[in-house]
């Protein structure tokens, strides 16, 4: 019975405080989302890529950004100078997953793409940092495995909580 009771000490230890901090990140998440743009969680995503089912995945962050680490078969548009003609191959009706570092950027891209007749288009929730704080893989500029991730700044790496922070 000792044991069965240190055990559950010990789990609100350890998962109360991850709890906390996930409980901060959707609060912050909320205050960002104008929820113009469908969103769709991590594990979702997973689920579909080893399922083998065709998601396209688009990064909206910087060059530096993606360069550091994107999620395996992203493709890489640029958030400052996205046009049409970077999704001109994209079928309209394709499942397209916009992402960026907490969602914001990637929600303004996901209009866009909306606008321009896309019909299947989602912005993942938490973005990169969600990604990885689930501990999902990861890849850097040579598609090699990594778990270093851009945190845009400082002050947004307090809420990337696994991984290597790069600024």
């Amino acid at each position: 019975m000792e044991k069965k009771a240190f055990l559950l000490i010990a789990l609100v230890f350890v998962a109360l405080p991850c709890l906390q901090a996930q409980t901060a990140y959707d609060k912050k998440l909320e205050s960002l989302y104008k929820n113009t743009v469908s969103q769709i969680k991590p594990s979702e995503v997973k689920l579909k890529m080893d399922e083998g089912k065709q998601v396209v995945l688009l990064d909206t962050r910087s060059p530096e950004e993606y360069k550091v680490s994107h999620l395996p078969g992203a493709k890489f548009v640029d958030y400052k100078s996205f046009k049409s003609a970077d999704v001109i191959q994209i079928d309209k009706d394709a499942e397209i997953v916009v992402y960026c570092t907490v969602g914001y950027r990637s929600e303004r891209v996901g209009e866009k793409l909306m606008d321009m007749g896309f019909t299947n288009v989602k912005n993942l929730y938490g973005g990169i940092f969600q990604w990885a704080n689930e501990g999902r893989p990861l890849l850097n500029n040579q598609n090699q495995p990594t778990d270093s991730v851009h945190t845009y700044s400082g002050s947004w790496s307090t809420w990337l909580q696994h991984g290597i922070k790069v600024y």
